[in-house]
């Protein structure tokens, strides 16, 4: 049987810089389990509750979403809480990845569809982690603080199904729903990232094609 090569799902990268002293020190953090299984489950567990999910917090400096800078504060969106999980896994040789996807949020705050002029949010970020000899989907997105608000129940994760957005509300009501996926990927796509976000909100950029961040700012 040819073996497979995870040595790009298990590396560090100029964003996922999980060998960074500040990293180092949060990779101490969550409660080791007894098995590889146990482990995967239990630092999904860890940065789902840990960070706070926060759509607003949007950066596309190098320097300002490598995952060493994004664990030095308390709160992240979906794509820095993906790649902050993938930097805990491959740190305990769990290969990992991240996946992309373009999303329609059914409740979503009012000011960030206001600001978004939709309910469309792309790119959504998830991550993938090679358990059981198969890839497994999880999303750590959404705390169980912000879930409690939104009447939905925490999005949890097993190692063994794939586990995405909430379908539905706890009252049967629309939630999440998956529009188009994109692939995944050993690092973060910066310039895929950035032209999904350019082709989606252009009211967001200046005349020169910048990132306006005070329009997000509260």
């Amino acid at each position: 049987m040819e073996q497979k090569d995870f040595s790009e799902y298990l590396s560090t990268t100029e964003i996922i810089d999980f060998q960074h002293a500040d990293f180092q020190s949060y990779s101490e953090r969550w409660d080791r389990g007894s098995t590889v299984l146990e482990n995967a489950v239990n630092i999904y567990n860890f940065v789902r509750d840990d960070l706070m999910y926060d759509p607003f917090n949007i950066r596309f400096e190098v320097e300002k979403v490598r995952i060493s800078n994004i664990v030095k504060g308390d709160r992240g969106h979906c794509i820095d809480k993906a790649m902050v999980f993938i930097g805990l896994c491959r740190k305990e040789g769990l290969p990992a990845r991240l996946g992309l996807a373009r999303v329609q949020n059914h409740m979503g705050t009012e000011r960030l569809e206001a600001i978004l002029q939709t309910n469309v949010l792309v790119p959504h970020g998830y991550a993938e982690v090679y358990l059981e000899d198969r890839w497994v989907k999880c999303t750590p997105a959404f705390n169980k603080e912000l879930c409690d608000k939104l009447g939905v129940e925490p999005l949890e994760f097993n190692g063994t199904d794939d586990s995405v957005f909430q379908a539905y509300d706890r009252e049967g009501g629309d939630f999440m729903q998956y529009l188009e996926d994109y692939g995944g990927f050993a690092d973060l796509p910066r310039e895929l990232v950035f032209d999904l976000f350019q082709k989606e909100y252009p009211h967001l950029l200046d005349d020169q094609g910048q990132f306006r961040s005070d329009l997000l700012k509260r």
